[in-house]
């Protein structure tokens, strides 16, 4: 169950976006727009601080949307985000459309950090054994995370299993810790 602010937006993208038939055009500009805001410090600044009027934070997310290419649903609806000065919680927005669209085909939406890419194969393997777990069909975005050195985290809704050698070796410093 998707709630709060997000859930909203997110929920009436959706909306708009299955009326016009373009559920997965929209998942992907938003993954475009995701993919800018992970590269770009300034534009993280942008979204999260206070600072910015509304009007400025319109500008500058219009000036953004045109340089990357993104109109549209996308394009309108990150403006009205902008103008309603609920950028911050644009990150939320993305997960929950993906976790609605996910649930509309029938499949659970999981998100994957790991060290390094997947190639096809291991995304197939991670899929089927997810799809073993979760009984149904399970949607992976998979974003790469050099810093977690090996493994991998994934989640699935609430649930959350990692398997990276960055949070075993930050286990087993705290144990060392404890026993000198």
């Amino acid at each position: 169950m998707i709630s709060g602010v997000a859930g909203r937006y997110a929920g009436s993208l959706f909306e708009l976006a299955r009326e016009q038939g373009a559920v997965s055009a929209v998942e992907e500009d938003l993954g475009r727009f995701e993919e800018l805001l992970r590269e770009s410090g300034d534009l993280q600044r942008l979204i999260r601080s206070p600072v910015f009027s509304a009007d400025e934070q319109l500008k500058a997310i219009s000036a953004v949307l045109e340089r990357a290419e993104i109109g549209g649903l996308v394009g309108n609806f990150l403006r009205v985000v902008a103008n309603n000065r609920r950028l911050f919680a644009v990150p939320q927005m993305i997960r929950a459309y993906r976790q609605i669209a996910a649930e509309a085909r029938g499949e659970t939406a999981a998100e994957v950090t790991s060290a390094h890419a997947l190639s096809p194969e291991q995304e197939r393997e991670l899929k089927a054994t997810l799809k073993e777990v979760m009984g149904k069909d399970v949607a992976i975005r998979v974003v790469v995370d050099p810093s977690l050195l090996g493994g991998m985290i994934v989640k699935v809704g609430s649930r959350q299993i990692d398997t990276s050698l960055k949070t075993k070796l930050n286990s087993l410093k705290l144990a060392l810790k404890e026993v000198g």
